[in-house]
């Protein structure tokens, strides 16, 4: 799939750098970065949401002693 970004001028040097420096493509860097960074922006995003969902009472909240009751931890 094709997409086309927007960098920030000081962002395309630094990758032109890189890439010139290193012999490997813009594409190259720009795929590392997305697949080494897509984990933990989507744990950011994902959970912001859902303490969005609990501030505005959308989101069913457990008690600890619930959790723990639920799964047998206090036998």
């Amino acid at each position: 799939m094709a997409t086309s970004i927007r960098l920030a001028p000081e962002t395309e040097k630094r990758l032109d750098f890189l890439a010139s420096k290193t012999g490997r493509t813009k594409a190259f860097y720009l795929r590392e970065l997305i697949e080494r960074g897509i984990e933990e922006i989507e744990d950011y995003y994902l959970a912001a949401d859902v303490l969005e969902r609990v501030r505005k009472s959308q989101e069913k909240v457990y008690s600890t002693a619930e959790v723990r009751k639920d799964l047998g931890l206090d036998d």
